[in-house]
Order: C-alpha cells, then structure tokens, then sequence
C-alpha cells in the first residue's frame, strides 16, 4: 500500500493493528453495527478497499468509527469549516478601538454586540496558543469592558447576551487562571461564570462552569468529585456540547479510581451524544467540543488503564491532526499530553531514551496548563520511578517534575 493512501484509511490499518486484530476480525466488529442483509465476505472485500485507500466508505463510515469506538468527524474529518480566526474588521465593519468607543456610547447597538460575541468567539480561539500571561490581561480587560455594559441603557434581549457573554469571558479567564496555578482565583471566577450562566439562563455557560469543578477536581485526586461535579453539570445542560466532555472527565476519574467497565460506560455514552450532534462551526473554540478531541479523551484513559497499544495509537492520532503541514503545533497542550502517554508507553516498553525524550519535549511546552500537564506527566513519572528509580536520567526527570509541581498556587 502506497503512502499517498487517506489518513482515514492509514488510521484504519492503525486502530487494527493496535487491537491485533485480522481484517476478518475487524469485518466480524463491524457487521454488528450495519443496518440490512450484508454478507460478511462482501463486506471483507469492501474493507480492504478501504484500507488500501481506493474508494471512499460514505455509507459506512457512522459504523468504522462506532467499531473503533470513536465519532465519525473524529474518523473521517470534515474539511473546509473555519478555524476560528475570524477577522472583527472583515465581519462588523470595528477594530477594537471603534468597539471600546461604542462601549462608552450611551446606548448600544446590534453591530457592537455583534463584534462582542466576535471578541469573545476569538479570546476563546486562542486559549489552545497563546501565552496565558497574555491571553490572562486581554480576557480580564474584555471581562471588565462587557460587565460595564449593565450600566447601559439595553433591552431586555440584550442584557441577557451581554450577560451570556461575561458568563463565557469568565470561563475563559477562569481556565487561564487555573492553567497559571491561580487556584483561588479560578475558583471564584467559575462560580462567577456560574451565576451568570444562571442569570442569563445558558446552559451551556453553566455546564461549562460545572466541567471546570470536575476539572480541578480530577488534577486534585479528588475523583469521587470529579463524578459528582460531571453528573451535576450533565443534569443541567444534558444536550448541549458541554456534556460530551462531562462524560469524558467521568471516563478519566473511572480509569484512575481503577474500574475499567465504568471507564468504558462513560465513554461510549460520550461517543453516542457527540455523534448524534451537528458538526461544529467552529472546531476552535475552547468550549466547543470537536469530534477529533474526543480522542483526546480517550488517550487518556486508555493510558490509564494500561491499553498501551490503544493509547500509543491514539496518541499518534493527536499529534498528527494537531499539527499543521510545516510542524506548527495548533493545541500545543494536546500535543503535550500526547507525548507524555508516547513516554508512559515507552518506559512501560522498556525504552528509558525515548520515554524520556518525549517527557522532556512535554514539560519544554511553553503553552501549557499546569496542573493538567503535571498530573499527566505524574504517570510517566511513577513507571520511570519504579522501573528505573537508580538511573540518573529517570532521577533527573523526576527533579524536573517536582519542580513543575512544586509551583506556588
């Protein structure tokens, strides 16, 4: 098979193999999920086509991706949606100095709310690169801007985007203080973020604030809470986009208090909401849940739960679709995590070099969050310290992870 073959097609091949399973045996997985009388040696022939690249697997492609257990758009990306970028200028007309004006008008209009919720769709763009120092300030200054608009004369309609807004500005904030070891701080900003879901009544909003508690929870140790706060926030905004990676924080505390059939509970009633919702418009927006970031989650647990063949191929997915055709990493803290389960795989392989290698490349990210970073590279640090506890690179690791840890809150 030429190399030129679809990533679809080579990712086919991949999640095979990682199973150890024949293409027999991943036709025999399949035929479960197909609607209408399929013969299974038809079918065999079919999938050989597809892993060779030939033609494209349109009617199947729902049940490929049900069978390697994850969303059809994570198997099969849909090109041509927006990245996220969008241009205040090019949409409203505004720069941001024409936006400040208005803000300190007398009355506000559809064009200035339009280029809000732009400001506010862009900041939480940015949140997977930019240097938190500074996504911090702008998110704060744009946090103050909008709350200052209660003071306005504005209808009723408008109060409740105008508070919709601060409610997302304050998650996005709330993330960044927490990813910059503010714990105090990002715990008031997600109540804050909460209450104003609350009074706008967005659920998304409050879901959100909800995730973040099971967020802290999970780099905490405190599992049992991670479910709980998971559970609260699915009972608010149980269809909203929110919930898909409520399940996924479910499915990583399961994997770490150790029950694997929970883990995979979790997860696959996350795989079953995001697969019956519409396609993003826009991927990268940090509260939006793409169809490739359940993946993610997936890495994670599965590394967790000592699927190391799953775990490494996953991985490989994350990096590979995170990372633009000249090495720009487009979610650097996903990447890292990546590399950190490549590192917990390798020592567990018995390869220190490259275990190593990779925990290094993790740790150097410069856009990290640091209480999820440190959790993750805990696991790569407890296989370096039992397996390779007297040797003085896995020592010096080790060193390098309790610096990480030990950074003030």
């Amino acid at each position: 098979m030429s190399d030129d073959r679809p990533d679809w097609a080579r990712r086919m091949v991949a999640e095979r193999v990682a199973r150890g399973w024949s293409q027999a045996d991943a036709v025999r997985a399949l035929m479960p999920r197909l609607a209408g009388d399929v013969a299974e040696h038809d079918m065999l022939r079919q999938w050989k086509r597809w892993e060779a690249g030939e033609n494209y697997p349109r009617k199947y492609a729902p049940a490929i991706a049900a069978t390697f257990g994850t969303t059809t758009y994570a198997f099969f990306p849909m090109p041509g949606k927006r990245d996220g970028r969008a241009e205040i200028q090019s949409v409203s007309g505004m720069d941001t100095v024409d936006i400040v004006a208005r803000l300190r008008a007398s009355d506000v209009d559809t064009a200035t709310l339009d280029a809000l919720r732009i400001t506010t769709d862009r900041l939480c763009c940015e949140y997977a690169y930019m240097p938190a120092e500074q996504l911090l300030t702008e998110g704060r200054v744009w946090l103050g801007r909008v709350a200052n608009l209660q003071h306005q004369r504005l209808t009723l309609g408008q109060h409740r985007e105008v508070i919709a807004l601060a409610g997302q500005l304050a998650l996005l904030v709330g993330c960044v203080e927490y990813d910059s070891g503010l714990s105090t701080a990002a715990e008031a900003t997600r109540r804050a973020a909460l209450d104003l879901g609350g009074e706008a009544g967005h659920l998304g909003v409050q879901g959100w604030a909800h995730e973040m508690r099971a967020w802290f929870a999970l780099t905490a140790g405190d599992f049992r809470g991670v479910i709980a706060a998971a559970d609260a926030g699915i009972a608010v905004a149980p269809n909203e986009s929110v919930a898909v990676q409520l399940y996924a924080q479910k499915a990583k505390a399961w994997a770490r208090i150790g029950d694997r059939q929970q883990t995979e509970v979790a997860l696959d009633a996350g795989r079953r909401l995001l697969e019956g919702m519409a396609y993003p418009e826009n991927i990268e927006n940090h509260f939006v849940v793409d169809p490739a970031k359940f993946d993610y989650y997936r890495m994670d647990a599965y590394r967790r739960v000592g699927e190391d063949r799953l775990a490494e191929q996953i991985a490989g997915e994350v990096i590979r679709v995170n990372t633009d055709w000249d090495g720009t990493e487009r979610a650097p803290m996903r990447i890292s995590e990546a590399k950190l389960t490549l590192g917990v795989v390798a020592a567990r392989d018995g390869d220190l070099d490259t275990a190593l290698s990779y925990g290094e490349q993790a740790l150097g990210s410069n856009r990290r969050s640091v209480p999820s970073l440190a959790m993750v590279a805990s696991d790569l640090g407890g296989v370096l310290h039992q397996r390779y506890g007297q040797a003085s690179e896995a020592q010096a690791f080790l060193a390098h992870l309790r610096e990480l840890r030990g950074r003030p809150a």
